[in-house]
């Protein structure tokens, strides 16, 4: 008599199933990683965000205390004339700040030139005045610019030119401040575009120059539309900066009463430090920050909106 044994059933291996416990402890370790940037986050930016909001609708007493005043800090700013004035400057700061980014692009297509001697030499020339401090910065040029003995005005005359006071002129001293602020950054936006070139591949510009494209044509139809997320950064980065100027107004310039091109070259933080801390009137002065947090905000999401459509239209 034969006997037949049945195979055995297959048997399905189920995964364990992770608990409750796990799951939460995952949670709490990927929040204790994150927590560090957040609680920066809430403490450098947002909380002074809300807080000079809140302030902004107050009256502060020589002595502390805050009293409710309603809309009358912005109504005082907005019927301001020194107000406007120093948003048209603070406006025609951001303007010829943005000159730097197509000279850094322009100086970083040089640079990347195959064969250049001394490549390095001339980076970490550029890329000195922007690890000066402003202060330095601000000093030396104040000499530079100097009326009576400066090497500017000295130069000019070897051509028959004669110069001004340049920082002491309300006609010139927004662009010599300006013109300074493009010398010193541009140092960093260099180095951006030198990265950004480099990580283009080759073979575009190979392709092109084989098709009998020259090298202008090859630089405006390849390089710069490659270039473009680079370029987005650093505008937005370059408004951002150039909205706050503050050392270098603050150190050629001087004060109203010693400079008469003062009030031409004033800025809004230059106007926000002198309402909050010589006048000791803080509450227009936080109404002044509010409105120059939202002025960076709603610029900053036109960029953003502009680079959409650059995006969709390319």
């Amino acid at each position: 008599m034969t006997t037949t044994t049945a195979a055995p059933a297959a048997t399905t291996v189920t995964p364990p199933v992770r608990g409750t416990s796990a799951r939460r402890r995952t949670a709490v370790v990927s929040y204790l990683f994150v927590a560090p940037v957040a609680i920066g986050l809430f403490a450098l930016y947002l909380y002074p965000a809300l807080a000079t909001f809140a302030l902004s609708f107050t009256d502060w007493g020589p002595f502390g205390g805050n009293t409710f005043t309603g809309l009358d800090n912005y109504l005082s700013v907005f019927s301001s004339e020194v107000f406007w004035r120093a948003l048209v400057n603070t406006l025609c700061y951001m303007a010829i700040g943005l000159l730097v980014i197509p000279a850094a692009i322009v100086i970083a297509a040089l640079l990347n030139k195959p064969g250049l001697r001394g490549v390095s030499v001339y980076r970490a020339l550029y890329f000195i005045p922007f690890i000066t401090l402003p202060v330095a910065s601000g000093m030396v040029w104040k000499w530079l610019y100097n009326g009576e003995y400066g090497l500017l005005n000295s130069f000019l005359e070897m051509f028959g030119i004669s110069g001004t006071y340049w920082v002491a002129n309300p006609a010139t001293a927004l662009v010599a401040i300006g013109a300074v602020q493009v010398w010193s950054q541009i140092g960093y936006y260099l180095v951006i575009f030198i990265a950004g070139i480099k990580a283009i591949p080759t073979h575009y510009s190979e392709a092109a120059e084989i098709d009998g494209a020259g090298p202008l044509r090859r630089f405006w139809h390849i390089t710069l539309p490659l270039l473009s997320p680079s370029i987005f950064f650093c505008t937005v980065i370059n408004v951002i900066a150039t909205l706050q100027i503050f050392d270098l107004i603050y150190v050629m310039s001087q004060s109203s009463g010693a400079n008469p091109a003062y009030n031409a070259t004033q800025s809004i933080v230059t106007l926000f430090y002198e309402t909050a801390f010589v006048d000791n009137t803080k509450g227009p002065a936080t109404a002044m920050a509010f409105l120059l947090m939202i002025l960076i905000a709603a610029l900053t999401a036109i960029q953003f909106r502009l680079q959409r459509r650059w995006v969709e239209y390319a």
